[in-house]
């Protein structure tokens, strides 16, 4: 049995003490943030820390992110918290970043897929917020959806994925940045991005600097996942996908040629791109902004998929400011399936 709390116009202490007391006896509750649904559960209890792998089908060497209220926090999870720590903490706190230290011996590896350091951020959502103070505990949390599948921007995406599967729900209506957190691994030096996210990479170098950028950011294989997001299939829907890049002009034509001569096989072809593309047999508006494609990408890729086409064409972006987010998303939901035009 899995009960939804209606949220929608805003934090309920009396609603929100409900959820927290499924916290506080190990038990899942998936919860909104400004970046994507959450699956939570207490970040300091490896038993309930094993039921979010177990109910996502999540690798167990996949670490996941702690989320806290307050940043004192911080020194009750990490041995060792750098001056970077702090600043970045200062200006971008509550807010889609991740920052990955060093870890104490009380948070279980289970937490940290094995890993010596930890990845903490302090969610901006209020609803997020008051889940961690009320129940009085961390919360680890990855995207509230099925391994592997497109991350869940509405809580009707994640009643799709597990009602009867997990304990609570907390529906707080549409999230408002759409992609996850910016992962940064500040136990080496320069820091490095280990995941663009919802923080855009420039914003952050220009508070400390110069970072560098893992190799798996641009699509390259790893053996180990310092963050989640570095490692395996991510971000698919059931439809197969792919990505046209290059100048807008002539990306608009190649998917027009793309999707004549798919149907031309009999396919039922999806479009998300920045306009509308009536050619195709469905399509969706993703917008013009940064901010508006971020927060259309997912929904865009399950809204297709349940619509039933057998391909979906993605129009590709600039990766600058959040662009370097979708592009890292959309191409991870291909599997690298990408077509660049000049």
């Amino acid at each position: 049995m899995t009960i939804v709390i209606n949220m929608r116009d805003g934090l309920d202490e009396r609603k929100v003490k409900i959820a927290a007391r499924f916290i506080k006896k190990g038990k899942l509750v998936a919860f909104p943030t400004e970046t994507v649904y959450g699956l939570g559960a207490n970040a300091l209890d490896k038993e309930a820390v094993i039921k979010i792998f177990h109910a996502k089908g999540r690798p167990a060497d996949n670490p996941l992110i702690v989320h806290i209220a307050d940043f004192e926090q911080v020194y009750e999870l990490a041995r060792e918290v750098p001056k970077e720590a702090e600043l970045l903490a200062k200006h971008f706190w509550p807010g889609p970043l991740t920052m990955v230290l060093p870890k104490k011996e009380n948070v279980p590896n289970e937490t940290t897929g094995g890993l010596d350091s930890v990845a903490i951020r302090m969610p901006s959502h209020e609803i997020a917020l008051g889940l961690i103070k009320a129940s009085k505990k961390p919360i680890a949390a990855p995207s509230a959806n099925i391994s592997g599948r497109p991350s869940p921007t509405l809580a009707e995406h994640v009643v799709d994925d597990f009602y009867g599967k997990i304990e609570c729900i907390i529906d707080g209506g549409e999230t408002k940045i759409g992609v996850e957190s910016t992962v940064l691994d500040l136990t080496t030096w320069p820091p490095m991005l280990l995941r663009p996210g919802g923080l855009p990479l420039e914003k952050i170098e220009e508070v400390i600097g110069e970072i560098q950028i893992h190799p798996a950011v641009m699509g390259k294989e790893v053996d180990l996942a310092k963050s989640p997001g570095m490692k395996y299939k991510h971000y698919s829907p059931n439809a197969e996908v792919v990505v046209v890049e290059g100048k807008k002009e002539k990306v608009r034509e190649k998917l027009k040629e793309l999707i004549r001569d798919l149907k031309a096989e009999g396919l039922k072809i999806g479009v998300m791109a920045t306009g509308d593309f009536y050619e195709a047999d469905e399509y969706f508006n993703l917008g013009e902004s940064e901010e508006e494609i971020a927060r259309n990408m997912f929904k865009a890729l399950r809204e297709l998929d349940k619509k039933g086409v057998d391909v979906i064409l993605a129009e590709g972006i600039e990766e600058k400011g959040l662009g370097l987010a979708i592009m890292n998303r959309l191409r991870k939901a291909a599997g690298y399936k990408i077509i660049k035009v000049q």
